[in-house]
């Protein structure tokens, strides 16, 4: 895992791409039980090379219900977006995440983790990725059916603070389903 981890911290596939160059941010460990796999990282988190270090880290952490401390630990949580470096802005926030990395990189880290009792795939790249076909017609109807992915997968929107309209259209996912989210993460972390 540490050579796999230091191969992708020099990855420079799509460095002619990258307005701030390259810079991956990912954490893994071999005893991961948690993956979290989201979108790409901004710049606050670009900077910092500390991923979800952003209000959509925090957010992240509330539906969660785990500490700073928790979220960090590797032998908890593995953090894998799909792009793993800052890919730019866009018209109406940051560009997608790079489309190079997930098949450079997802399967080598997620075969060194033997451990893993659930994937978190926040928002609609990692869900169109790694659901395909078995991803309902939008977000909101992938996250609503997320019964049906378990206990492999378990899909939520972004956390982003741009996304709060999207939540306030659909305060069913903060009431019914992050309680649930809270109770298997929760069981995970306890064994």
């Amino acid at each position: 895992m540490k050579q796999l981890l230091k191969n992708i911290s020099n990855c420079s596939v799509c460095a002619n791409y990258l307005p701030l160059g390259p810079r991956p941010i990912v954490t893994a460990h071999p005893e991961s039980r948690i993956v979290i796999i989201g979108q790409a990282p901004g710049t606050k988190v670009h900077q910092s090379g500390i991923p979800w270090n952003d209000k959509s880290g925090k957010k992240l952490r509330q539906w969660l219900n785990v500490s700073d401390s928790d979220f960090y630990d590797t032998k908890k949580f593995a953090i894998i977006p799909m792009g793993f470096c800052y890919p730019g802005k866009g018209k109406t926030g940051d560009l997608p995440p790079r489309s190079e990395c997930a098949p450079e990189w997802h399967n080598a880290l997620l075969s060194k983790m033997p451990n893993i009792q659930l994937v978190i795939l926040v928002g609609a790249y990692a869900q169109k990725y790694y659901l395909k076909e078995k991803g309902k017609r939008t977000l909101t109807e992938t996250v609503g059916e997320y019964k049906t992915y378990l206990p492999k997968y378990f899909p939520i929107p972004h956390p982003s603070p741009t996304n709060r309209f999207w939540r306030s259209k659909n305060p069913w996912f903060e009431k019914s389903i992050v309680p649930e989210l809270q109770e298997i993460v929760k069981t995970i972390l306890k064994n």
